[in-house]
């Protein structure tokens, strides 16, 4: 536990993300002071009234006055960061920087014409960001840059969410229900959406879409009758003659069949996931999937005889009861499948999740994977994709990860998700529809966002349908 005390400053929220990072370091009662006294951001480390460890920054000044509120923060977070990094001897992959979008500082030094070795510097003087995430921020960005300076101004991307699932996952979070409780609600609920997507393609009809992405849930739990009549609706209300990119999140393969994947493709569908998350069947029985390993390659042999050919798989390192060995085994046998992308997430304890539900009520019966365990699967991730032709194209962090890292696109190039980078760099308009669906109104050239949300609440998004709708008209009023 570390206490953390503020004072001349009201940094507290910031300065307590850089102090969580070093919190499982720690196994004993201190006292964190932080300082902001004319010049300099002072952190004094205590135990017992002494002080133990102490770092301090010089804060940049005009004149006698603080330049600016951010630069008063930084410095403070590096001093705190300096502080608890020598008390425990850890040094963080990513330093100071909390943010779930790291590549956006890389973004702005590459457009302001900075050099490699020069971002290099600036990300670890600033920031005190790691060698291997410095080298990864760049390759990622100048991925995501090649896609993004193809946006046209007037474009948007859609998202469609089907929030339906087999069944819950102990690490989900995502506004999901199960279909085995919400079965009588898929149908009301389809009626709602396509009602939802009937105005939206009105509305925006003279719009170019560059990418479209049905997510969820797991969209493929719909049947068969009701996925070809939710991708008919699409059809018959968007003009997609000109779009870049069509995804859907298949999933999990025990939603998927034979006929579904054909429908897919018959309508056009260019992209879509497979994930199995682990290839260990013990993983798969403990965090609540109801397939097996072999069903995964069954239905990635399925959707490749009926012509899918870019398909995306996901895995998440820190399972419960994973280790290394495990994480090889998967990339393993992913290897021998040869998609097109596969996604490395690093596990989130995310507070809706049934595992942060079991954490709570008997913490000392469940071990999380630790950092540097963490690391390991990391390394030996990045090695096996980099051998598979797969480089990093986009990436981004969540609060909560374990070992403080970060999740991971790789694809074979040309075959990078658009849409995947369009969200996460926010560069574009995404039109998001269904529930807990939030439209990004993005303006002013990239610099101004605005935020149009759908209800979470399947019932009440399928009882309100029609003041979500008006939701979103009132928005692309005020944005015309």
């Amino acid at each position: 536990m570390i206490e953390l005390l503020c004072e001349g400053h009201d940094a507290a929220y910031e300065l307590g993300n850089v102090r969580n990072l070093f919190l499982p370091y720690v196994k004993e009662a201190l006292v964190l002071e932080t300082v902001y006294d004319g010049d300099l951001a002072k952190a004094y480390l205590k135990k017992e009234e002494s002080v133990i460890q102490e770092a301090s920054y010089p804060v940049n000044l005009v004149g006698n006055e603080i330049k600016d509120k951010k630069s008063l923060k930084e410095a403070l977070k590096k001093a705190v960061y300096d502080t608890l990094s020598a008390y425990t001897n850890r040094q963080m992959p990513w330093g100071i920087l909390t943010g779930i979008r790291p590549t956006k500082l890389v973004h702005e030094a590459l457009k302001s014409g900075m050099s490699d070795e020069a971002i290099d510097a600036y990300l670890e003087d600033a920031y005190k960001v790691s060698p291997s995430k410095r080298v990864l921020m760049r390759e990622v960005a100048k991925q995501e840059l090649a896609i993004l300076d193809q946006n046209k101004p007037e474009e948007v991307s859609i998202y469609i969410g089907i929030p339906f699932c087999p069944t819950r996952c102990v690490y989900c979070s995502f506004t999901a229900y199960s279909l085995e409780q919400k079965q009588k609600e898929v149908e009301p609920y389809l009626e709602a959406l396509f009602k939802e997507i009937s105005f939206v393609a009105k509305a925006k009809q003279d719009v170019p879409i560059r990418s479209l992405y049905i997510g969820g849930g797991t969209p493929t739990s719909l049947n068969e009758d009701q996925l070809e009549r939710l991708l008919e609706h699409v059809e018959a209300s968007f003009d997609l003659s000109s779009i870049d990119e069509y995804t859907i999140e298949a999933g999990r393969p025990d939603t998927i069949t034979s006929e579904k994947l054909r429908i897919m493709k018959a309508h056009g569908v260019g992209r879509i996931s497979i994930n199995p998350q682990s290839m260990n069947q013990k993983t798969l029985d403990a965090i609540g999937r109801k397939h097996t390993v072999e069903e995964i390659k069954e239905v990635f042999h399925i959707a490749r005889a009926l012509g899918h050919d870019n398909i995306n798989m996901d895995m998440i390192l820190g399972l419960p009861g994973e280790d290394v060995e495990d994480v090889v085994y998967t990339l393993k046998e992913l290897k021998k499948l040869k998609p097109e992308n596969i996604t490395v997430h690093t596990m989130a304890i995310k507070r809706a999740s049934k595992l942060r539900e079991a954490l709570r009520e008997d913490e000392d019966s469940i071990h999380l994977t630790e950092g540097d365990k963490i690391q390991q699967m990391l390394s030996v991730c990045e090695s096996e994709m980099a051998d598979m032709g797969l480089m990093p194209y986009y990436m981004y962090r969540q609060k909560n990860m374990l070992g403080n890292f970060e999740n991971v696109g790789y694809a074979k190039p040309g075959t990078e998700c658009i849409y995947n980078i369009e969200i996460m760099e926010e560069a574009e308009s995404i039109i998001a529809l269904g529930a807990g669906a939030i439209t990004k109104i993005v303006y002013q050239n990239g610099e101004k966002i605005d935020r149009i949300p759908n209800v979470k609440s399947l019932k009440d998004y399928i009882e309100r349908i029609d003041e979500m709708i008006e939701r979103k008209r009132e928005g692309f009023e005020k944005y015309q």
